[in-house]
């Protein structure tokens, strides 16, 4: 029987994927849930722009809405920004492409999300990763095995919407799915809210891989140097993250270096003992690696190579992020809402404007604003019409503009605009912060993660006094003082798009 009562979704699910196999096993899972997946899913497509996924037909026969986006190979935390961006739902769910959720998953996150007090900003899921009964697990096999209990992981792991968007989602500067979502989750327990644990489970089957995947795995030493100018030495046990090898990496590189050197110089001695010191650090090395595992003749064969290579690499990654990251900065991320001023911003101005066909766009804006909205960002618009109040302008005329300019460069989220002259003296009219506030205020959008952008100092004005931050976009009215007191200012609104979106704001 129909009751006739809707229930809005409480998650979207987010999958960035390259295309594996394995997410057609993670889809048909989430078809055969117990209780039906109502939740929209997205799909972020994670490959460059010239190899793209093309969506398979069987996505159609899925009994739950999917949506493919395109993050261009940006890495996945870009890709997962996109998604939750685009995701209108209290929480968000993220999932790796390659997990196994059981029949009763969908249920259980359910209830775990229920149940999540206020300040409980994250729900993580748990993992399990099925080993070989029948011998020891390898060096790789046991390395994914860590995944059990590894905090804050987003191969299963809900935030709260309102989270992500406070601290600006993902830092995109760690290009490669390691150490992206612990920084994720440091900023957020930082901000205030709590990770816990849910009663969800999900199987992480381990990933074929080749005999050299430990050696490229140093590079995420570049990660690793990022994560403590970000948050200091300490980040490690503020994580529960291994302390990691990379002292003795640097000795036993310091050792063979030095061996080799004192050898081509002709210190024999000092080459000797430099020599055994390299050799104890990289036996030590490789017995660490091959006790545990299943001491076979090509996993020893394995970890011998891999024991030379890996110090080195080490060592040449963390020195590279050093330097890559020595002037890194805390993430912001891109803006939650852009709000743009009408007249002479996205369209040219004309004063009192009653004719729907002198609507002429500025250059590049519908590019401009379609490039916030491919990227998940709301965008809306905030406009004094005082011809309204002084009777230049009938209120059905406005509309008629209103609707052209929606027509050339819609569709927007929120539209706020103050009718009254200026010498009424409103709380609405910019420089006053009445519209940037309403329109923050319909979306649930908070202030401090809204940008106002303008041709005038007025936009710059109320964006300030909003508590928003103001872009200024000069054009032939902007008076050069406006110019000269705006603490940001873009040649045109292409590039104040393109610094927006790389969190320059």
């Amino acid at each position: 029987m129909t009751t006739g009562v809707t229930t809005e979704p409480v998650t979207t699910i987010v999958v960035p994927t390259v295309g594996r196999d394995t997410l057609l096993t993670l889809l048909e899972r989430l078809a055969q849930q117990s209780t039906p997946l109502t939740a929209p899913v997205l799909l972020v497509d994670d490959r460059r722009e010239d190899h793209p996924m093309a969506a398979p037909a069987w996505l159609d026969d899925l009994p739950f809405p999917v949506t493919v986006l395109r993050s261009g190979g940006r890495g996945p935390a870009a890709a997962r920004n996109l998604g939750w961006r685009h995701a209108r739902t209290p929480w968000v769910s993220f999932l790796d492409d390659d997990v196994v959720p059981g029949t009763d998953w969908h249920a259980k996150l359910l209830e775990d999300l229920r149940r999540a007090d206020p300040d409980v900003v994250g729900s993580q899921g748990r993992l399990q990763v099925p080993l070989p009964q029948d011998r020891r697990p390898t060096d790789w096999e046991r390395s994914t095995a860590g995944l059990e209990g590894a905090l804050w992981i987003t191969a299963d792991l809900s935030y709260r919407r309102g989270a992500l968007a406070a601290v600006g989602g993902f830092d995109e500067r760690f290009p490669r799915a390691y150490r992206e979502d612990v920084d994720m989750g440091l900023r957020a327990t930082e901000a205030g809210g709590r990770i816990e644990w849910g009663d969800r489970r999900m199987r992480h089957p381990v990933r074929p891989a080749d005999d050299w995947v430990s050696v490229r795995r140093q590079v995420g030493n570049v990660d690793d140097a990022l994560m403590r100018r970000l948050h200091g030495r300490a980040w490690r046990a503020r994580t529960h993250a291994a302390r990691g090898r990379l002292p003795l990496h640097v000795a036993t590189v310091a050792t063979g270096v030095t061996a080799l050197a004192a050898g081509l110089a002709g210190r024999r001695r000092v080459a000797a003992v430099a020599s055994l010191g390299w050799v104890f650090l990289t036996a030590e090395f490789l017995s660490a690696r091959v006790l545990p595992g299943p001491r076979d003749g090509r996993e020893v064969a394995r970890m011998t190579a891999t024991s030379l290579a890996i110090p080195f690499a080490a060592v040449a990654y963390a020195v590279r992020g050093r330097l890559q990251h020595r002037r890194a900065e805390p993430w912001r991320g891109a803006p939650d809402l852009v709000l743009l001023d009408r007249d002479g911003t996205i369209v040219h101005d004309v004063p009192y404007n009653t004719d729907p066909d002198a609507v002429r766009p500025v250059e590049g804006a519908r590019e401009s604003l379609d490039r916030l909205r491919c990227n998940g960002i709301r965008v809306g618009v905030v406009t004094n019409q005082s011809g309204v109040g002084r009777g230049l302008v009938g209120e059905d005329d406005l509309d008629a503009v209103n609707a052209r300019v929606q027509e050339l460069l819609g569709p927007f989220d929120v539209w706020t605009q103050c009718l009254h002259a200026p010498e009424e003296g409103c709380g609405c009219r910019k420089p006053e912060p009445g519209l940037v506030l309403e329109a923050c205020a319909r979306l649930g959008v908070d202030p401090a993660r809204a940008v106002v952008v303008g041709d005038i100092g007025s936009d710059v004005g109320a964006a300030d006094a909003a508590g928003a931050v103001g872009v200024l976009v000069p054009n032939g009215a902007t008076r050069r003082e406006e110019v000269e007191h705006s603490p940001l200012v873009a040649p045109d609104l292409a590039s104040a798009v393109e610094a927006l979106l790389g969190g320059r704001w």
